[in-house]
């Protein structure tokens, strides 16, 4: 699977998560078992850990406990489909010359045989008995897993359960006898600049090791909704994918799931789970076989600069101070216990809520049936409600309110800002691919360099609010605008739902304000 991004200065790199290296045609917590094992010396390894520069003992102890993931698959000679190890699966040998897919796809008469692929990634053991940890995205639609151990016998593996949403997969092998395993650590107490040593089979080579550190935290990469890799630089490639991140104790710190990259190769720039979150899900996949998590029922997003002062926000830091609820899902706790668009949530039982990833893992990581206090800004004065948290439903953005009733008006424009709007009709609500009980005004244009557009509103945007007012029609909306223009307010945030996300845009009401999208 491979997600382009684009840098500030408009440099194309290609986030790629590092999957199984594919070889085409080839025929919570966890638990610590009674029996001793052989890497069970993190107390000695604490009194004399290994001098900087020198990873030999750490390695030499912990290789048995890492291990080769073989992925097999069955695909079609015409299926070029990224099975999510970052490339192709097909990967049939090319005859040099010839058109792709000659002689086999241009022969009349000829069928196709399904092709076996395997794959090969990384992962650990965290349990005598065989336990084994490692990425969704390594076995995702595995016909056969087995497990090979660095001493190269190989055992069958069963997969006990994944969890899509954190890229996390156990497995488990019956070797027939107490197997080395390693220590999940606490991430925790990662910092910045700490050395770490990363493991796994690059490329199918089994028991690569390198080294680098820590160079960031916390890092959101748009792969999931709860992302808070370990940035490190150590090199990793494809077929790391599952592999151990271990701090100079010889504790796993975290899982390698993820590079940036121009080429297709490591620059230095790598992504893994954090060991933390490691614990909490697997514990579950153990259990159970599947990951239960909290709902609340927002969609929620970062405060610009301009959706703050448009709101009347705080403003010295206004990225780091909360998530600003965009839109409430109709029934959801959320909607029962009166959460509104335009709350900003700054704690949940007490933690401290500086961006929605904060507050998506904090709702996720509450016991579903239980309830939790969160605390919130509305109109300037802070609010604490007790809500009881929810089971996730299998599609958790279905539902959330888009609009009032569905009363429209006559198309209207906002001159000053640019916009000029419509009322939402049942061929322009089809036209958008939007629901049924959708209702609001339609953006119909942009003013090139207007206010509107240098906020980045687009045509087809369904503006569904100005602030925490919600409008039903064009003529709603430009009231709202010259109400707020009235009250010297010297921004407006319009709320607004594109390709089914609400979010807020914070646009200035005057040229002498800039203004961007959030």
């Amino acid at each position: 699977m491979l997600i382009p991004i684009k840098m500030k200065r408009g440099t194309a790199l290609t986030l790629a998560l590092l999957g199984a290296t594919a070889l085409a045609g080839l025929g919570s917590g966890y638990a610590r078992a009674a029996a001793p094992s052989p890497l069970d010396e993190t107390a000695a390894v604490q009194a004399n850990f290994t001098p900087v520069g020198d990873f030999t003992n750490l390695v030499k102890r912990v290789t048995p406990a890492v291990v080769s993931i073989d992925v097999h698959l069955k695909l079609d000679q015409t299926d070029n489909q990224d099975s999510g190890g970052g490339q192709a699966q097909n990967g049939m040998p090319q005859i040099p010359g010839f058109p792709p897919g000659f002689p086999f796809g241009g022969m009349p008469g000829f069928q196709a045989q399904p092709q076996v692929v395997e794959a090969k990634g990384s992962g650990f053991i965290i349990d005598s008995t065989g336990i084994v940890v490692t990425n969704n995205h390594v076995v995702k639609d595995a016909k056969t897993v087995s497990v090979e151990l660095s001493d190269g016998k190989s055992y069958p593996a069963k997969i006990l359960g994944t969890d899509p949403k954190t890229d996390l997969a156990v497995l488990k092998i019956d070797a027939g006898h107490p197997l080395p395993f390693v220590e999940l650590g606490d991430s925790s107490g990662v910092e910045p600049g700490e050395w770490v040593v990363a493991m796994g089979n690059p490329f199918g080579l089994g028991g690569t090791v390198t080294a680098g550190i820590v160079s960031a935290l916390g890092r959101d990469i748009g792969d999931g909704p709860y992302d808070k890799f370990i940035q490190i630089d150590a090199p990793i490639n494809e077929g790391n994918s599952g592999g151990p991140l271990f701090n100079q104790h010889g504790q796993v710190i975290g899982i390698n799931t993820a590079i940036l990259t121009p080429t297709g190769g490591s620059v230095g720039i790598g992504f893994a789970i954090p060991s933390d979150m490691i614990k909490r899900v697997t514990g579950q996949l153990i259990a159970g076989g599947k990951v239960v998590r909290g709902y609340l029922g927002v969609a929620a997003q970062e405060i610009s600069p301009q959706v703050a002062q448009a709101m009347g926000l705080p403003t010295a830091d206004p990225t780091h101070d909360g998530a600003l609820v965009a839109a409430i899902s109709a029934g959801s706790p959320a909607a029962k216990a009166g959460l509104q668009p335009g709350d900003v949530i700054i704690k949940v039982d007490g933690a401290v809520v500086t961006n929605p990833s904060d507050l998506a893992d904090d709702i996720a990581n509450v016991v579903p049936g239980h309830n939790t206090v969160i605390s919130y800004i509305r109109d300037g004065k802070t609010h604490d409600i007790s809500v009881p948290v929810a089971v996730m439903p299998a599609n958790p953005d279905a539902g959330f309110q888009q609009g009032g009733s569905s009363q429209s008006g006559p198309a209207a424009t906002q001159g000053e800002l640019g916009l000029t709007l419509a009322p939402l009709t049942p061929d322009l609500r089809s036209q958008l691919n939007l629901a049924d009980n959708a209702t609001g005004a339609v953006v119909m244009a942009v003013k090139p360099n207007s206010l509107a557009d240098q906020a980045g509103l687009q045509q087809g945007d369904l503006l569904v609010g100005v602030g925490p007012q919600s409008v039903t029609s064009p003529d709603d909306a430009v009231a709202d605008i010259q109400a707020a223009r009235k009250a010297g307010a010297p921004a407006v945030a319009l709320r607004i739902i594109r390709q089914g996300q609400a979010l807020f845009v914070g646009i200035p009401l005057s040229k002498s304000g800039a203004a961007s999208q959030n």
